[in-house]
């Protein structure tokens, strides 16, 4: 559930305008999603004003809600200015003291200590994987259970320095530290990429979402951490500017509605005319209107007899490939009627003077022989499916 804060006019060269939402209303959309739906976990976004965020910390204390990630949203990808420094000092007095987890990137972390007074780390040159652990503890200070300094603006060489040229740029490294002095870091390749637009509320979106599902932050954060990897690399490499990631990249989708794989598939352009042709072939069209020669009825009797037979030696392979009882059964159960429709076809070739030893001895065709064989053979060498 959402609750909307401020639109953006943006596009992926930039954010032309902003209009923030009336605290007051911000408010009315969190008591309906909570009041209906309920919430296990709020992460935040661009909170966009003061009284905003003053808004959320009563709201979180309110309902008592447990669980919270906040990505300070303040500088867009493309640059743009989107907290206030104002709102910063009040993020930091009424809202991280509720944290679970904050999540700034490099820029955002040197912002909220410059707004809390701590100049000289802020402005202080960084060096190393310990300089940005320095920054998280500071930030923790300021009351979040953890922190995750993202260092995407902060690509490391492979021998863990700072990278000075596009060329050096190797690792990047996402440092998280947590309480009893835990520091987790979470390294992934570099990528060259202008699909980033995001990616900063998209990381924080999964991490809340693992959390939801009861993993402990430290797994969260390395999930997470490892789909925007895959997002970027991924991503379909939209606009002039910076783009989006590809958010979808390890879901599946069908391509039909459950209950309709069959409709689907026989409208496939390159099913639906092969279909068509078995369909509407002349002997089935003249089995169905009465129109097929009696001698070519018999032989198609007496040849689906034989395939029967095969049929019902890949179904009792079936059962002797299943690992349960149930699935024995079921295909126990179509050997049964295998043979009770095998009967039928003695019978009506009892009609036609031809006796079952007959049927037995005739010799198959080729497609008969072809078809059922191919089953078996795939039968034999493949598992249970």
């Amino acid at each position: 559930m959402t609750a909307t804060t401020a639109l953006t006019a943006q596009n992926t060269t930039g954010v032309k305008g902003i209009h923030v939402i009336p605290a007051a209303f911000v408010e009315q959309q969190i008591e309906a999603c909570i009041e209906d739906v309920g919430v296990d976990v709020i992460k935040t976004g661009m909170l966009a004003a003061a009284e905003t965020i003053d808004m959320v910390a009563r709201q979180v204390a309110k309902h008592g809600i447990t669980s919270l990630v906040v990505d300070p949203v303040m500088v867009s990808t493309s640059g743009a200015q989107l907290l206030p420094r104002e709102a910063i000092r009040e993020l930091s007095r009424h809202l991280l003291p509720r944290t679970t987890l904050l999540t700034p990137n490099i820029p955002e972390a040197i912002l909220i200590l410059s707004e809390n007074g701590d100049s000289a780390l802020a402005e202080k040159t960084i060096c190393s994987v310990s300089d940005i652990e320095s920054i998280g503890r500071r930030i923790q200070a300021l009351g979040p259970e953890w922190v995750l300094v993202k260092g995407g603006h902060l690509p490391f060489r492979a021998d863990m320095s700072v990278a000075e040229t596009d060329d050096e740029k190797h690792v990047v490294v996402d440092l998280l530290v947590g309480p009893e002095g835990k520091v987790f870091i979470v390294q992934s390749p570099y990528q060259p990429s202008t699909s980033t637009h995001g990616t900063g509320c998209s990381l924080a979106s999964a991490v809340a979402a693992g959390l939801a599902k009861g993993i402990d932050v430290p797994a969260a954060v390395h999930s997470a951490c490892r789909y925007i990897e895959a997002g970027i690399r991924s991503a379909p490499k939209l606009g002039k500017g910076n783009g989006p990631l590809d958010h979808f990249h390890s879901i599946q989708s069908l391509p039909f509605a459950p209950g309709y794989f069959i409709e689907y598939l026989l409208q496939r352009p390159d099913v639906k005319d092969v279909w068509e042709t078995f369909v509407y072939h002349p002997f089935v069209m003249a089995l169905g209107d009465g129109t097929l020669p009696l001698e070519s009825f018999r032989g198609y009797i007496v040849q689906d007899y034989l395939y029967l037979v095969h049929f019902s030696r890949a179904n009792a392979l079936a059962a002797y490939k299943s690992k349960d009882i149930e699935s024995i059964g079921r295909a126990n159960k179509i050997v049964g009627h295998i043979i009770h429709e095998m009967q039928l076809h003695v019978n009506y070739c009892k009609q036609f003077g031809i006796s079952e030893q007959e049927i037995q001895a005739t010799e198959e065709k080729q497609a008969c022989t072809a078809y059922t064989r191919y089953v078996l053979d795939v039968g034999q060498s493949e598992d249970w499916l």
